[in-house]
């Protein structure tokens, strides 16, 4: 059977960072890193020895010689990702699966009705899967903006998007802290889940925890927020639990001040390997003027995935409530 362009590249990516990471003694993450580095120099490292680069260059070339869209780079990437966090990945660490990436996407193609320049930005964007899922599927010009506190994974998401022809503006700090942006049209992201260890920055916020530490995904929620234009839209993956927690009162009169809740959307329990890991894709736009909460938010339990005609079904659902939603980004 003929290898599809994912696999093909992904072969290419992993034995090219297994030949560095034999190398150089390092792990399979830092050795992709240079290994992209190295795909995108077209072979050439200052930091290989004369075997080691010519094994690679090689391998390079080959590489070169096919073109690829940059949804195959993605996943592709994404294979090698995965691969590299196997046994050792940390919470968050883990990858926003393709099929809530693509469910992310569709939804923000549903808010928008316009065909000039939309803005996104991503303030928890790990190696930027997500980001550039949604980027892939929208047909806008988009300027998109990501932030990503952990070095190891804005190395990766640098180098995705490099690999993917993507132009987005990266900042390397804590996501909590203040941005030099202008606010967007669409906040897209998988939220953090936990505690939030700088009570410091926390104070800042109005859901800061009364006592002790705050919630990351609280923040996260207020501060996405807080960088959306009015009349823009949050959309998230967030924890089952959300609305239930010890500080989820605080959270909602929040919410009932400054956004819209639009919908959630519960992904399938089949996803999770517990009932407690369970996630849902929460919709919010930002009040402004002339926003209208809507008549009857979309609420809706997808079925499994691989449940092909149950899925169809819930999506003609959802097309059938957009046709009545009298928001989107003009």
């Amino acid at each position: 059977m003929e290898q599809s362009n994912v696999e093909k590249l992904f072969k290419c990516i992993d034995e090219v960072t297994e030949i560095i990471q034999s190398a150089k003694n390092e792990t399979y993450l830092e050795s992709l890193i240079l290994s992209l580095d190295t795909i995108l120099d077209d072979g050439t490292r200052n930091e290989l020895d004369d075997v080691t680069e010519h094994k690679v260059t090689k391998l390079v070339q080959k590489f070169n010689e096919e073109e690829f869209d940059a949804e195959s780079y993605r996943k592709a990437l994404g294979l090698s990702i995965l691969k590299g966090m196997k046994g050792a990945a940390q919470q968050q660490h883990l990858m926003t699966p393709d099929t809530v990436s693509f469910l992310i996407s569709y939804l923000v193609n549903k808010l928008i009705d316009k065909k000039g320049q939309i803005t996104i930005f991503d303030p928890a964007s790990g190696t930027a899967n997500l980001l550039t899922a949604v980027l892939n599927q929208i047909e806008n010009p988009v300027k998109a903006y990501a932030s990503e506190v952990d070095p190891t994974l804005i190395e990766l998401a640098v180098l995705n998007a490099n690999l993917q022809k993507r132009e987005i503006s990266f900042y390397h700090q804590d996501s909590l802290r203040p941005f030099l942006i202008e606010p967007v049209d669409f906040v897209v992201t998988d939220l953090p889940v936990g505690y939030y260890p700088d009570d410091v920055t926390a104070e800042e916020y109005q859901l800061k925890a009364d006592e002790g530490h705050s919630y990351s995904h609280h923040l996260f929620i207020e501060q996405s927020l807080k960088y959306i234009k009015d009349g823009g839209f949050f959309i998230g993956v967030i924890p089952e639990f959300l609305f239930d927690s010890d500080q989820s009162a605080k959270l909602h009169a929040f919410l009932q001040e400054t956004a819209h809740i639009v919908g959630v959307i519960r992904l399938p329990e089949t996803s999770f390997k517990s009932k407690n890991q369970a996630k849902s894709v929460l919709i919010l736009q930002k009040k402004g003027y002339g926003t209208k909460e809507p008549k009857q938010p979309l609420l809706v339990q997808l079925p499994s995935f691989k449940n092909a005609h149950a899925t169809a079904d819930i999506i003609k659902q959802i097309n059938q409530w957009f046709t009545s939603y009298p928001n989107r980004i003009k």
